[in-house]
């Protein structure tokens, strides 16, 4: 699949590389002579970032090329992201030109305010035109707006969506073109008052920022507007927040009505603030805080199946459902896990901590549990694998950012009892092997019971596969026991 981005800034930046690191090709069209270190730049920071995301295996890496001009940009494109300035008359020569070479392929723009009507005017196919607006990062944030005008062809747009999707994009359909969408209308009522605030002397950038990030910022990032404010009502709900507040709306607490004007005296002002509240870093030094940060709260989120994170755990399934199944007949132990080693994972020594060590282990040994058919759903119908006994040898060191992979080699099973040695690599080299014993149990009873026989079917199935691969040396050994090697 092959994706072409116009406009290689930081939003076309963005979705070049949430393409590329889901395994499309993607092929840039931009004058800048520039373009390609300020991609780069935006590329090394997604590859930080985006796989920390991911708890299934990511694909491949896409090509990357920067193309000459427009024609030879979409030429095979499956879908095409236009991400140029703000200014119509130039999307409409953009539009001209590309639609010249691909008039029917689905054709996105990231505009942040133009209504599709107006991207469409004078276009060689107006149906394949929509608006597809995304927010910065791109390669983590997972909101595109999608509007449609009554000149597109619905079943385009719902390709459209679904390719967005594929990427681990969240594609909310507007349902009603109208401009700066839905999101950016927020934005640009907060970013009003703000204004107001701060050339009334009333607070200061850095104090309008921690009003956002130490309070309602938080809350808006798991719940959004509407679903905050029916918590704000207590136990009667909505109906008795905006019985209590909806009187407010007729006070003069905003200025929403009326702008700032927009002088020299207010730009100095904001940017003088501004730099003394964050000047002591460069942008791409930010882009790497923002980055860190929206990882950890993304990944509690994907924990608790809420919000963004839902969309994360959707993305993973579609990645493992399509995954090559693992297969028990190779000579080798089954490769289960793929992780990468995230900020919250590492200790005062700069190295990953022992506990999640234990954590790689589980989630290898979770994925195994799962392809012999004990995951969830059985065990929602009262029957699991406790693990009763573990062992763990560290054998390397593994730090902020690696890639790691965990495998499973069954060294034995019967009715009720699984044995198994896990192997933690980093560039396929050991940094720890675990080996486990666990007890097939019936929770309700709490004492070990004979699997499912359809367990025991796929599990038999691979530890006869196993039986020929070679025992690992280490495999029964205790804490303080001389290995073969002579090592303790």
């Amino acid at each position: 699949m092959k994706a072409a981005i116009i406009g290689g800034g930081v939003i076309g930046g963005g979705w070049a590389a949430r393409f590329l690191l889901n395994g499309w090709d993607v092929a840039v069209f931009d004058p800048d002579p520039e373009a390609p270190r300020k991609l780069g730049e935006v590329l090394a920071n997604a590859r930080a970032a985006l796989p920390a995301l991911s708890d299934a295996p990511m694909p491949d890496n896409g090509s990357l090329t920067f193309a000459s001009n427009l024609k030879e940009a979409v030429q095979n494109a499956d879908y095409i992201q236009e991400s140029v300035s703000e200014d119509l008359a130039l999307k409409h020569r953009v539009y001209a030109e590309i639609q010249h070479a691909a008039p029917d392929t689905p054709l996105g723009s990231s505009t942040s305010g133009f209504k599709p009507s107006e991207l469409q005017q004078g276009a060689l196919n107006p149906a394949s035109i929509f608006v597809a607006h995304p927010f910065n990062p791109v390669y983590l944030l997972p909101l595109a707006e999608i509007v449609p005008s009554i000149k597109n062809d619905p079943k385009l747009v719902e390709s459209a969506k679904e390719i967005l999707r594929e990427i681990g994009m969240f594609p909310l359909h507007v349902r009603k073109e109208i401009d700066a969408h839905i999101a950016d209308r927020f934005l640009e009522a907060v970013w009003r008052e703000a204004l107001w605030l701060v050339k009334d002397g009333i607070a200061t950038t850095e104090e309008i920022d921690e009003a956002i990030r130490m309070g309602f910022g938080l809350r808006w990032g798991q719940m959004g507007l509407f679903e905050t404010y029916r918590i704000a009502g207590g136990e009667a709900g909505m109906k008795h927040f905006l019985e209590q507040f909806g009187p407010c709306l007729t006070w003069p607490w905003t200025r929403l009505t009326d702008v700032p004007e927009f002088n020299d005296e207010l730009v100095d002002l904001i940017a003088g603030q501004s730099d003394a509240q964050s000047g002591q870093h460069s942008i791409r030094e930010l882009e790497r805080i923002r980055d860190r940060n929206l990882i950890g709260f993304l990944r509690v989120l994907k924990d608790s199946n809420w919000g963004a994170g839902r969309v994360l755990l959707e993305h993973d399934a579609r990645r493992r459902a399509t995954a090559p199944d693992p297969s028990p007949d190779t000579a080798a132990p089954m490769v289960m896990a793929h992780m990468q080693v995230l900020p919250g994972w590492i200790d005062y020594n700069g190295h990953m901590t022992e506990s999640r060590y234990l954590f790689a282990s589980s989630e290898t040994s979770d994925a195994f549990l799962r392809h012999i058919g004990a995951g969830m759903d059985y065990v929602a119908g009262g029957h699991s694998y406790y693990t009763a006994e573990t062992h763990i040898m560290h054998l390397g060191e593994a730090k902020l950012g690696d890639r790691l992979t965990g495998s499973v080699q069954v060294l034995g099973a019967d009715e009720k009892r699984l044995h198994v040695f896990i192997r933690i690599e980093k560039d396929g080299a050991p940094v720890a092997t675990l080996e486990q014993m666990l007890l097939h149990v019936d929770m309700a009873k709490g004492r070990a019971c004979p699997a499912a026989p359809e367990v025991l079917a796929r599990l038999g199935a691979i530890r006869d596969a196993h039986a020929a691969l070679p025992r690992p040396e280490t495999a029964g050994r205790h804490v303080g026991h001389q290995t073969g090697r002579g090592k303790s």
